[in-house]
């Protein structure tokens, strides 16, 4: 700092002290001449307070939204309205919310349809249906085998009867195949648990497979065995022996496939089988759970008893999600939010008594107690501030219920921090300190003489200091503003 500016600050607060000097004399001189002021020292209760303000706040304000959003259908309740825990405040329009609850619903009776079948193992008539399917397809092996060995030979008489004969054999399997597969392809209908039928083929998957697959084989055997007959009918050539050969090796393999088939269904469901089918009925369930959730937060609830402080959707409107559509307060209880500065905040603590009054209504005091301080300070313009909770009792000389009080009021309340029980006490005015020792004294009149007296002194509060030592109950001390000079009162 440049010596300079040092001057300026040094010579400011000179000047600063000589007019406070000035303003001192000033006052002792207005003082009528002689006047003396006087008090008794008495045995009282000392009480030291911090007084804060603040406002009141409800026992829960809470902002309620809808998740996702949509056009309002209904608002039920207006601004100041009591409600109590699960009223409905507002809905949206829930219709496609619903049909996709009836969905979600449709979804899990099938999937737990599937998993009935699997469990409960292959029907009679599945099993019937597979083994006629492996008979039909020895059946056409032995034809293709005997129409090989025909063409080799070259064609008889009795192999075209033989031929004739088996056309009609295929003929009469491919009809009894095409009856099972119309069969396997029965649905039956059932009612929902909401009461709409919906329609299950339960015979649609493997069994329907396996029935198309011996409808496709007689159908394939039907026309070789006509290719046969016409081929005896025409007489043997290279190509034919080799077709003859071809259509006894697709038979084989028709066969073997068709005994595979069978012993899977004779082995009933697997393990993998039923465990995948479990898997979808959970997960069927669990899209249910979600589309019920969905519906059931269309519709805006109160989470518990208060009233209604803020309406923010009109019916009709669209509604966005995350925005407060209304505003709800719990005043079964009130309590004081009021920050203190660090300086005061070490004085307090939980459960000291406070007394609270209100701007809006005066005259009318409250009793609250400390209820919560802060762990950490909030600093707010260079100030470091720590928020403290005051809760309002039910009950006290103003009993708060008949009370008008109501959120968001300005409030101010004294908190008591120390009461000192039957200690000496005297007026701060009356106290003197010497500038050279830094001793506190006192003027005491005895009879028509005053004689200085030094005191020691303890909790000093709004004008009043508690005597530890140097008077006596009953002491007389006053204040004679000749004598004083310029010794200031401490405060």
């Amino acid at each position: 700092m440049k010596r300079r500016t040092l001057y300026m600050i040094l010579g400011a607060v000179v000047v600063v002290v000589v007019i406070g000097v000035v303003a001192w004399r000033v006052w002792l001189a207005g003082q009528p001449a002689g006047e003396i002021r006087s008090a008794v020292v008495k045995r009282d209760t000392l009480l030291v307070a911090v007084s804060v303000s603040g406002s009141v706040e409800p026992q829960a304000r809470v902002s309620l939204a809808f998740e996702t959003s949509g056009r309002v259908a209904e608002v039920a309740v207006e601004m100041g309205d009591p409600v109590q825990a699960g009223d409905v405040l507002a809905r949206l329009d829930d219709r496609r919310l619903a049909l996709q609850v009836q969905q979600a619903q449709a979804a899990v009776a099938l999937a737990e349809a599937q998993l009935a079948q699997l469990q409960a193992g292959p029907r009679p008539e599945e099993i019937a249906s597979a083994e006629a399917s492996v008979r039909a397809v020895q059946a056409q092996v032995s034809a293709a085998a005997a129409s090989l060995d025909q063409l080799e030979a070259g064609p008889q008489e009795a192999q075209i009867a033989t031929a004739q004969a088996d056309l009609a054999a295929a003929i009469s399997q491919q009809k009894v195949a095409r009856d099972t597969y119309d069969l396997v392809l029965t649905c039956v209908t059932f009612r929902l648990p909401n009461g709409e039928k919906q329609e299950i083929c339960p015979a649609l998957g493997a069994p329907e497979e396996q029935a198309r697959y011996n409808l496709q084989a007689a159908d394939k055997a039907l026309a070789a065995a006509q290719a046969r007959f016409d081929e005896l009918a025409a007489g043997t050539n290279t190509d034919q022996v080799q077709a003859g050969r071809a259509n006894v090796a697709g038979a084989v393999a028709q066969g073997d496939a068709a005994q595979a088939q069978l012993d899977l269904l004779r082995a009933g469901a697997t393990d993998a089988q039923i465990a995948d089918a479990e898997a979808q009925v959970a997960q069927a369930q669990a899209g249910l759970e979600q589309a019920q959730l969905a519906l059931e937060r269309a519709t805006l609830r109160a989470p518990f008893d208060g009233v209604v402080a803020q309406v923010n959707v009109t019916a009709g409107e669209m509604a966005s999600a995350g925005l407060p559509a209304a505003v709800l307060l719990d005043v079964s209880r009130f309590h004081v939010a009021a920050r203190v500065d660090e300086i005061e905040v070490g004085r307090l603590a939980e459960g000291q008594v406070a007394q609270v009054t209100l701007d809006a209504l005066p005259g009318v005091v409250l009793t609250g107690t400390v209820e919560r301080i802060a762990p950490v300070a909030t600093p707010e313009s260079g100030v470091v501030y720590y928020d403290v909770t005051i809760r309002l009792a039910p009950t006290s000389d103003v009993p708060i219920r008949d009370v008008p009080v109501h959120a968001d009021m300005t409030a101010n309340a004294t908190i008591t921090v120390e009461e000192l029980a039957d200690v000496l006490t005297i007026p701060t005015w009356v106290v003197r300190v010497d500038r050279t020792t830094g001793q506190a004294y006192v003027d005491r009149r005895i009879g028509d003489r005053v004689e200085q007296v030094n005191v020691q002194l303890g909790v000093r509060y709004e004008g009043v200091a508690q005597v530890l030592d140097g008077l006596a109950e009953g002491d007389e001390v006053v204040l004679v503003p000749e004598s004083t000079s310029f010794n200031l009162p401490v405060q």
